[in-house]
């Protein structure tokens, strides 16, 4: 049955830190960044991920320190809010609505109660810079629509906007001239044709000095620009490229330069004569930040990493995120060992991500080739990537075509190494193949006697690589061959798979699908439907093993059953993505359609999904990956129970986001859940059917105010331990009131009835032992109830007399 309640979609991670300039705390302790909807506090010691500022429902745009309170900071968003932040709890404080789209934030101390801020209210091509007014308000959130215009038709980057000392003017960077209220100075006066548009601008802290970036690669010094006949200008260059940005130091001594050479350029006292690089820094250098304190600055980069750098030009810390490269060849694999995400990284490189700390955990050089940065020049690219035996294999496949007729193709087996935890190049293969290889798989049975690697390829064969013993008289190897060479017509081999249990190969050629027995590599079936090239291909798990599913181009959605040789049903679905889940019959599929992406899941058995949620996001989605769960989820909602076992990721242009379906559902099961949250009512259910007896039940903490106040108020205004704890404890005791009969389990009533039955002879024994020892006694002697007589005076105790009252 299909489910049609919406999965929440989550952004766990791989958002842009280089999207704006990062921004210091003012004891330079933290760093700020943004982070797709988020801002991220680091710390510049540890690099670790302190807090992440949620809140914003859009693209975070800007962020800046509050002026009157360097414990606050100030964050923008396409959403239309600017938002007032505690970074050091990680507390929002106030949220000011103005209405448009923001797209870059400034603070001035001279101005209070204001902000500036780019936006497009007319048209979205056109951006205006204006003043906002914040107004003061005791309520968390405020309408700020008080808007001051400052001027039309400006460059919505940030990097084009900069304020002068003591806002004595405002520069604004158009593409070959910038302008301010006063006057306008071109950068196209010396040569014609000249390759010197503005890039970027910034101003001295304390002189009347404004220092731009150019597409050439200098920077020009304007000094006495107030008057439009004296004003003279000192021009710097190193950079071979566009200068990509600039900013003065705390005191305006030396000034900073970064661009596409990855060096940062310090020049001190404003001469070409006395400057400082720190090079090698590994990417395009985006954005330059300096520390209100100046004992450190920060690069951005365009791998999407913050450098943190001593004033003395030493790196001393390294927040790296998610790397996007141009693109992403290798899909997206999950490494059996460490569970993180592997793609590509930067050129040449596999980078292992862990998505549960959104943080890089490392790089591995796969090409083994220092990087030219040439935009002209075609680059060796890390095309396919696979991981077999259960992770103590990897293959990749490296190419280079610079021509038709001249293809550079490699292959490489790389064997994991318990001593050093990392991986090494154990195999080497020049031209495995003729032409492009497009796909490659290893068999992973856990019952496979010999690593086996299938690589598919455009010269219309595909390739079985066995690993065999390479061993001499001085050492003991092994090493790779190939042991079997198969085609069908010449076609183009385009995938291939293996079964769950390694018995059959499955080889797509362009339409046409071949079914190969793994063990004597004779063709066994072949199916076709005649409805375009297959573009993924896969076979079903566990109970639906017998089944094969091949997604065309066409937008065709097959399913063969391999017991019948014959289409078990098909629908009309343009797959972009196809995932199998490793523990579990599911099978998930995103489609592209014009509204976005739709997330289809199903097993191969059933036509008939079993669940469907359209739009899942806007972007197109690249590439899918099902990620197994440590602790398996028990979801009793039949929408929600393909993501017990694993959790399906996915990644777009921007970043990486995973469905869920409610962030408590997700929650770690730490002491702090079990006194906090709210048990899952299938986990209830069991333990009152089997715990009844035995456990007694607390009340709700959530409803105690001394619980409340304990976990929601921040720690540097709590009164002291010692005199929350007697208040704290005493909240959590019991009330000492007597249970009425109703209240009593009858559970437990039966239990006493039932030992009461059994032990029935034993009291006719005791009674008459206690009539003997009593014969004779005296009539004083209080007469002692017998366990028969107790019992029929606890049923007379159940019986409700409350009626009685109301006479």
């Amino acid at each position: 049955m299909v489910e049609e309640e919406n999965i929440r979609v989550v952004r766990c991670g791989g958002s842009e830190l280089n999207f704006r300039r990062a921004v210091f705390s003012a004891d330079s302790k933290y760093i700020f960044c943004v982070s797709g909807d988020f801002v991220k506090v680091y710390s510049t010691v540890t690099e670790e991920c302190v807090h992440i500022l949620h809140g914003h429902r859009n693209l975070v745009t800007g962020i800046q320190l509050n002026p009157n309170n360097h414990l606050q900071l100030y964050s923008c968003s396409l959403d239309g809010t600017i938002k007032l932040w505690d970074y050091i709890d990680g507390i929002l404080i106030k949220t000011f609505i103005v209405g448009c789209k923001l797209h870059a934030l400034f603070t001035v101390a001279q101005a209070e109660d204001s902000v500036f801020a780019i936006v497009n209210k007319e048209k979205p091509d056109i951006f205006q810079l204006v003043s906002v007014k914040l107004p003061k308000s005791s309520s968390q959130e405020v309408e700020a629509k008080e808007l001051s215009f400052v001027l039309d038709y400006i460059n919505q980057s940030p990097k084009c906007v900069a304020f002068g000392n003591e806002v004595n003017f405002v520069l604004l960077v158009f593409w070959n001239f910038f302008f301010t209220p006063r006057f306008t100075l071109s950068s196209s006066r010396n040569k014609k044709h000249a390759k010197n548009n503005f890039t970027c601008v910034a101003c001295h802290p304390t002189e009347d000095c404004i220092a731009s970036g150019h597409m050439d690669g200098k920077i020009r010094l304007w000094r006495n620009f107030y008057d439009d006949k004296k004003y003279t200008y000192t021009c710097l260059h190193w950079h071979h490229d566009m200068v990509m940005d600039l900013a003065f130091s705390v005191t305006g001594t030396s000034l900073l330069s970064g661009g596409r050479e990855s060096v940062l350029v310090e020049w001190r006292d404003a001469t070409e004569k006395n400057k400082e690089f720190l090079p090698r820094l590994g990417a395009t250098i985006e954005h330059i930040s300096v520390s209100p304190a100046g004992d450190l600055f920060c690069t951005s980069h365009s791998d999407n990493k913050i450098i943190i750098i001593h004033r003395n030009l030493e790196a001393s810390a390294v927040i790296q995120g998610l790397v996007k490269d141009r693109s992403i060849f290798t899909g997206l694999m999950i490494d059996p060992r460490t569970k993180a995400l592997v793609l590509n990284g930067k050129p040449g490189h596999l980078q292992f991500y862990s998505l549960q700390s959104d943080k890089q955990l490392y790089n591995l050089d796969i090409i083994q080739q220092e990087y030219i940065s040439d935009y002209g020049l075609i680059q060796i690219e890390l095309t396919k990537a696979a991981f077999g035996c259960f992770g103590n294999w990897l293959a990749t496949v490296e190419q280079r075509q610079e021509k038709e007729t001249e293809l550079e193709l490699q292959m490489k087996l790389w064997m994991y190494n318990k001593k050093t935890q990392g991986f090494i190049l154990n195999t080497k293969i020049n031209m495995p193949h003729e032409d492009c290889i497009t796909a490659l798989c290893f068999c992973n049975a856990e019952k496979s006697e010999q690593p086996t690697l299938v690589t598919a390829s455009k010269d219309g064969y595909f390739k079985v690589w066995i690993l065999t013993d390479d061993s001499d008289i001085y050492k003991k190897a092994v090493g790779w061959t190939c042991d079997f060479v198969g085609s069908y017509h010449k076609y183009q081999a385009t995938n291939c798979c293996f079964s769950e249990d390694g018995s059959l190969l499955a080889v797509s050629f362009e339409e046409i699908v071949t079914i190969w027995d793994s063990v004597t590599w004779e063709l066994k079936c072949t199916f076709c439907q005649r409805a375009g090239k297959i573009r993924h291909l896969c076979f079903g798990r566990l109970t639906c093993s017998k089944y094969l599913l091949g997604a065309t181009e066409n937008g065709i959605l097959c399913c063969w059953n391999l017991l019948s040789c014959a289409l078990e049903w098909n629908a009309k679905l343009n797959v972009r993505v196809m995932e199998p889940d490793p523990n579990s019959e599911n099978i998930a599929a995103i489609s592209q359609s014009s509204m976005g992406s739709d997330l289809f899941v199903f097993k191969p058995s059933e036509p008939r999904p079993l669940y469907i949620q359209k739009g899942i996001s806007r972007e197109e989605v690249q590439w899918g990956v099902f990620v197994p769960r440590d602790v398996p989820e028990s979801f009793t909602s039949e929408a929600y129970q393909w993501l017990n076992r694993s959790q399906f990721y996915f990644l777009t242009k921007s970043q990486v986001t995973v469905p869920l379906k409610k962030a408590e559902e997700s929650l770690p099961t730490t002491p702090f859940y079990f006194i906090l949250g709210k048990h899952r009512q299938h986990q209830d259910e069991k333990l009152n059917e089997t715990l009844e007896n035995e456990l007694v039940q607390l009340p709700l903490t959530e409803n105690i105010p001394a619980v409340g106040e304990l976990l929601h108020t921040p720690a540097h205004v709590l009164p002291s331990a010692a005199f929350l704890c007697s208040m704290f404890v005493n909240s959590l005791l019991l009330s000492k009131e007597t249970k009425s009969a109703k209240e009593i389990p009858e559970d437990v009533d039966m239990e006493e009835e039932k030992e009461s039955e059994d032990s029935d002879e034993e009291n006719d024994f005791i009674e008459k032992v206690q009539d003997t020892n009593n014969t004779g006694l005296g009539e004083d002697i209080i007469h002692q109830l017998s366990k028969s007589e107790e019992k029929e005076l606890r049923k007379f105790r159940k019986i409700d007399y409350s009626w009685i009252a109301a006479l």
